[in-house]
C-alpha cells in the first residue's frame, strides 16, 4: 500500500511540494500517494482537508503524512487535529527567526508567491517571451540581448531548460540547434560566432537521443541510432575545438541542468 502524502498551504502549495518532495526523494523503497491541497485559508476549508485526511487513513490503515505551510496559527492547529503526521515547514523557522531577529512574525498569508514586485514580474514574462521567441534557431537577431545560448543536437532538452532558466530565474536564453545539414562540415555560425561568450553546449547519450527521437519520428534517419551517434560525436568534436563549455542531459533534470549551467557561466539567477 501506497503511503499518503498531502502536501496542504493556505496559498498554491508550490513551496510545501518543493520541500516536501525533497524530503520524501531520500525513501526510494517506500511508494508515496501524494495530493496537494491548496488555499486552506479559513477554518471551515482546514476542517473539509482533515476530512480527506482521515479518509485516506481509514482506507489505507496507515498514517498520512502532511507537509503544511500555513501560516495562520488557527488553521494550522485545525490540521494537526487530524492525527497525520503533520510537518510545518513555517512554524518550525519562525520561532528560532523572532528569537535571532528580536521580532514578531506579522503571519502574513502568500507573501512568497504574491505580486509584490511589479518590476520582476515583467521581467519574468519578457524572459518568457524571449525564451519563445528565440526558440530553435527560429531568429538570431536578438542573440545580443541573451544572458545564454544553449546548442546542441535536435532533442537533447534545449527548450525545456531555457524555458526553465526564463520562467524561474528571469533569465534570457536563446537556443540554437544543429541539424542532420550542418554535421558534414559542423563550424559555428556566424550569428554564434559573434556571441561566443554566451554559448553553453549540451550533449546526450546517442542511445537515449535514439528513444526520444524513435518516439517522433520513428522508422526515420533522423531517430536511427547511427544518426544519433554520428551527430553526437561531431557536436562534441565542435565543443571541444571551440573551447564550448557543456553539459550531458541523459540523466540531469532540467532543475540541475539550469543551475550549472548559470553557475558555470556566472549569471547571477533572480528569485521571483
Amino acid at each position: 500500500m501506497k503511503r499518503k502524502v498531502f502536501f496542504i498551504s493556505d496559498r498554491t502549495g508550490i513551496t510545501a511540494e518543493m520541500f516536501g518532495q525533497s524530503l520524501l526523494s531520500q525513501f526510494e523503497n517506500v511508494e508515496f500517494d501524494e495530493m496537494t491541497i491548496p488555499f486552506i485559508d479559513n477554518i471551515d476549508k482546514a476542517k473539509d482537508a482533515c476530512k480527506i485526511i482521515q479518509d485516506a487513513e481509514q482506507e489505507s490503515g496507515l498514517r498520512a503524512i502532511v507537509f503544511d505551510t500555513i501560516v495562520t496559527p488557527e488553521i494550522r492547529s485545525v490540521i494537526q487535529s487530524s492525527g497525520a503526521l503533520v510537518l510545518d515547514f513555517f512554524h518550525t523557522f519562525i520561532g528560532p527567526l523572532e528569537t535571532e531577529l528580536g521580532e514578531t512574525s506579522g503571519f502574513r498569508v502568500g507573501k512568497t508567491h504574491s505580486l509584490t514586485d511589479g518590476k520582476a514580474y515583467d521581467s519574468r514574462i519578457e524572459s518568457v517571451n524571449f525564451a519563445l521567441n528565440n526558440d530553435d534557431g527560429i531568429s538570431t537577431r536578438h542573440y545580443d540581448k541573451a544572458d545564454v545560448i544553449l546548442v546542441g543536437v535536435s532533442r537533447c532538452g534545449k527548450t525545456p531548460t531555457s524555458l526553465y532558466m526564463a520562467m524561474q530565474f528571469g533569465i534570457k536564453a536563446a537556443n540554437y540547434p544543429f541539424t542532420e545539414d550542418d554535421m558534414e562540415r559542423l563550424k559555428l555560425p556566424a550569428a554564434l560566432t559573434k556571441q561566443k561568450n554566451k554559448i553553453f553546449g549540451l550533449t546526450i547519450n546517442p542511445g537515449r537521443l535514439h528513444e526520444i527521437r524513435t518516439e517522433r519520428r520513428a522508422n526515420s534517419r533522423y531517430a536511427s541510432l547511427k544518426q544519433c551517434q554520428f551527430e553526437v560525436r561531431e557536436v562534441e568534436s565542435l565543443y571541444r575545438r571551440e573551447k564550448i563549455p557543456y553539459l550531458n542531459t541523459t540523466t540531469r533534470s532540467v532543475e540541475e541542468l539550469a543551475t550549472k549551467i548559470l553557475a558555470a557561466a556566472g549569471i547571477k539567477r533572480k528569485v521571483f
